[in-house]
């Protein structure tokens, strides 16, 4: 079956989608001996796809992997850092690097730490990350001082933030002392440092931000240890069915263009 060349190179683990358009740009690809246009489609049991004159083989299709990491302060949701600054795949073991498209669902901020999905399913990303998917994820925040109801009720409801505003978010006061508090916050989207954003519109100081879980993909499991920081662990398999449900669902209600030019 013939698919665009960026999501075969994609779905091999050679590189991300879009890492994977940047080398069609560059000329890095050949169809059939021929360079590749973006937008092509190959089949890759028929074609000989060539990226930097490397052979993609039908065959060699990587097994995909889900994991989640529990990501340090400091450290960067990039697959390659320009600066030389620690990503998060660095954190892997050298089997797991590079060599199979691994690569992060979304981003925490340099200076948050917690819960980050890493996979090689590049159709789970894009559902993901899609703007009309809204999965819900949680976070423990400490921020300065105490809070006063108006305060969480407008959190609550929304602010608007670059002319748009947010979602109603759940906010809830977990802890209190002379001159912070501990808030949990559940988000269902997912803009850009959304909640030192919204606090910082509210007159408020984050201390820190550390999000504990993806749905119910969570650092700490019933009767398992807590994934400590800079470490991983693989899915069970009923968190990638669940991941896999949820991509169906968005696929569900994504539009048929962005589908076929983005995946």
């Amino acid at each position: 079956m013939q698919e665009r060349v960026q999501k075969i190179i994609s779905q091999w683990g050679i590189a991300s989608r879009r890492q994977a358009e940047k080398m069609i740009a560059a000329g890095r690809v050949h169809l059939n001996g021929t360079v590749v246009e973006l937008g092509q489609k190959a089949d890759p049991t028929k074609d000989r796809l060539e990226v930097d004159g490397k052979l993609i083989k039908s065959g060699s299709r990587p097994t995909l992997v889900y994991i989640l990491l529990n990501k340090p302060k400091s450290v960067v949701s990039t697959c390659r850092d320009p600066q030389g600054r620690t990503t998060v795949i660095d954190l892997l073991p050298k089997k797991l690097r590079y060599q199979q498209g691994i690569h992060p669902v979304g981003r925490l901020d340099a200076d948050s730490t917690g819960a980050l999905l890493l996979t090689n399913d590049g159709q789970l990303t894009l559902c993901l990350t899609h703007p009309r998917y809204h999965l819900p994820k949680t976070y423990q925040v400490w921020v300065e001082g105490n809070l006063p109801d108006s305060v969480l009720k407008a959190w609550r409801q929304g602010i608007i933030l670059s002319g748009q505003k947010t979602l109603p978010a759940e906010v809830e006061v977990r802890a209190r002392s002379r001159d912070k508090t501990l808030l949990k916050v559940v988000l269902t989207e997912g803009r850009n440092r959304q909640i030192r954003r919204v606090a910082e519109q509210l007159g408020l100081k984050v201390r820190s931000l550390h999000r504990t879980a993806i749905g119910p993909i969570s650092l700490q499991l019933a009767d398992e240890p807590i994934v400590k920081s800079g470490h991983y662990r693989f899915l069970k398999e009923f968190e990638i069915c669940f991941l896999q449900n949820q991509v169906h669902l968005a696929s569900s209600t994504m539009p048929a263009d962005i589908k076929e030019n983005r995946v």
